[in-house]
């Protein structure tokens, strides 16, 4: 058995019979006592972020969960909808505090994993670099490099993001969906 000494960021465990993910794990050591263990965990089910303290010996209950594929189709009126990939008609909604900030890169046909636990979908999670095109750039004016280098983007699904200047409205570009942030361009824009 593991103790919360163990336990890194990622890792699912149970707390008074509900299941945490691991967001931050801290261990705080003071002169003459006992290492703690600070964690940073979101609940699965109502997706509620809390710190908690507990002592780095103790042991914690590790959860059993299972990843599966699943295609996003769409979204309406802040419902999500996915499928199975291989049974388009068997349908089905996550709600958003399962997937959270990163919903904002979902697209129609995404493929997504689905993390179950007790054959309950707990959490998406999106891949780490989506393409998206662009549709709204405004033009780089030379020499403004003043802020960085960068200007503000939007790209299809309406979400906004930073990119640098020679990033053009219709070109293809890859983002990490963790962090939020431009990755690359994948294919540049031919008016031809």
């Amino acid at each position: 058995m593991r103790t919360y000494g163990d336990i890194t960021n990622g890792d699912y465990v149970e707390i008074d019979g509900v299941p945490y993910q691991v967001l931050e794990t801290t261990l705080i050591q003071m002169q003459q006592r006992r290492p703690t263990m600070e964690l940073k965990v979101r609940n699965l089910k109502t997706g509620q972020v809390l710190k908690r303290t507990f002592k780095s010996q103790h042991p914690v209950e590790e959860i059993e969960i299972e990843k599966e594929p699943l295609k996003f189709i769409y979204m309406h009126r802040g419902e999500f909808w996915f499928s199975r990939p291989d049974n388009s008609k068997e349908r089905f909604l996550v709600k958003q505090e399962l997937i959270g900030d990163q919903s904002r890169f979902l697209k129609p046909n995404l493929g997504v994993t689905a993390v179950t636990y007790n054959d309950e979908v707990i959490a998406v999670q999106l891949p780490i670099k989506i393409d998206f095109k662009v549709i709204e750039a405004p033009p780089g004016i030379k020499g403004d490099t003043a802020s960085g280098g960068g200007k503000p983007i939007v790209i299809e699904g309406g979400t906004k993001i930073n990119a640098p200047l020679f990033i053009n409205e219709g070109d293809i570009i890859r983002v990490n969906t963790q962090t939020g942030e431009y990755a690359e361009r994948v294919e540049k824009f031919s008016a031809l």
